[in-house]
């Protein structure tokens, strides 16, 4: 009997899809059937690329304009995708920025900011999915979370504070929904190949390769593909947890 990763019939909206592993899970998410609602902030036309992809192959997707700073937004996006392609089944809070910062000079907004696009926002869009979830006995919410969580990092602890917090509302909400046939989890990737990690890599390649025992940077697909498992029916018993992706970097 092989593993149901089956989507078909299942709408899903990630947040921040336009690239990165965001784009990643949308395609993998159409490939295997769903149908997707790609959010974006200022990357409409990465967004529409994105959508024209999936189009191509013969899969169904909308783009979702929204800032996720602003309290409203998160109910305007997932309306959006109801509105478009149906009742939410599957919500990836993968949504997210990074600033750099320490925390003695931190003026309030930056940390604010770093809570409510990474934290808050998740909160918002999966409250604004769970009632339809509830109706229809069935659901996947994943959040994005990252290694830093673990490890710290130098000048980013607003980041690392807000994607924490990822932790403690997955697994409250995790308890909540989970006799509705409703599945929390988390992924927390570590150095993943995407735009923003070569940016921040730059002659630091070395000294991350040893910390890495893999030896290598992780693919944006290999984050999707943990995405789309723990969305799949494959994962139905699968709730509260976290799945590590990153070259063995952290292990618990």
């Amino acid at each position: 009997m092989g593993i149901d990763l089956d989507l078909a019939g299942r709408v899903a909206v990630v947040t921040g899809g336009s690239r990165g592993i965001g784009r990643a899970t949308c395609l993998a998410l159409a490939a295997h059937g769903a149908r997707v609602g790609v959010h974006y902030f200022r990357s409409g036309a990465l967004a529409e690329e994105v959508a024209r992809e999936i189009r191509s192959g013969g899969g169904e997707a909308v783009t979702l304009p929204g800032n996720l700073l602003e309290p409203e937004a998160a109910g305007r996006v997932i309306a959006g995708a109801e509105k478009a392609l149906g009742p939410v089944d599957i919500l990836i809070n993968n949504a997210g920025q990074m600033t750099d910062g320490p925390v003695e000079g931190m003026a309030d907004e930056v940390w604010e900011d770093a809570l409510s696009l990474h934290l808050s926002a998740a909160f918002r869009c999966a409250r604004a999915c769970l009632a339809n979830m509830r109706e229809r006995k069935w659901g996947r919410i994943v959040n994005v979370s990252s290694q830093v969580v673990y490890t710290g990092s130098k000048n980013h602890a607003h980041y690392a504070a807000a994607k924490a917090g990822l932790l403690g509302l997955t697994f409250s909400l995790a308890r909540e929904v989970a006799e509705a046939g409703i599945t929390v989890n988390l992924v927390a990737p570590g150095r993943i190949r995407t735009d923003l990690l070569l940016e921040r890599s730059a002659g630091r390649e070395e000294e991350w390769m040893r910390q890495t025992p893999a030896r290598r940077f992780g693919e944006p697909e290999e984050v999707a593909a943990a995405i789309v498992f723990l969305a799949s029916n494959a994962a139905a018993y699968i709730t509260g947890a976290n799945l590590h992706v990153n070259g063995g970097l952290v292990m618990d």
